[in-house]
């Protein structure tokens, strides 16, 4: 079995594996990814709670100062040893990151140049509810281009 496996690497992480970094070859420690621990362990199949849990622990204990001892990557395997609730082994997936819509930093622009003293949590509530072809009807009304 590959120790690098996601599925051996969230094992051990679930387990609090203190062990394991230093386990790791010299090659092996190359190839290994804090942040694709992080990714990975962020997020478990199971009850809305649980789920909330790892979320909220690994906002808590990694990722707030994950940069900070970025020179350690022992210490970061360690901190993340402190996630799990000490529950066994959990199944975890990937969260990919979500993609932004095509067109929306133009809308955004357009709109601050429509409306200048709203603020940009108000300008990203407009262009979420405010489809493109809106946009270009009431641009079109008041005799502006797109």
């Amino acid at each position: 079995m590959d120790k690098l496996s996601i599925s051996n690497l969230m094992k051990c992480f679930d387990q609090k594996d203190r062990d394991f970094y230093l386990s790791l070859t010299d090659e092996e420690r190359k190839k290994f990814s804090n942040y694709l621990m992080i990714r990975w362990g962020s997020a478990v199949v199971g009850s809305s709670d649980l789920q909330e849990y790892y979320l909220r622990q690994t906002n808590i204990r990694l990722n707030k100062h994950f940069f900070a001892i970025n020179k350690h990557p022992q210490l970061q395997w360690l901190c993340a040893t402190t996630v799990s609730p000490g529950m066994g082994s959990m199944r975890h997936e990937w969260l990919s990151l979500k993609k932004k819509e095509p067109g929306a930093n133009s809308m955004k622009k357009q709109l601050q140049e429509l409306f200048p003293h709203y603020k940009s949590d108000e300008i990203d509530l407009l262009a979420a509810i405010t489809t493109k072809k809106e946009l270009d009807t009431y641009l079109k009304d008041l005799g502006l281009e797109k």
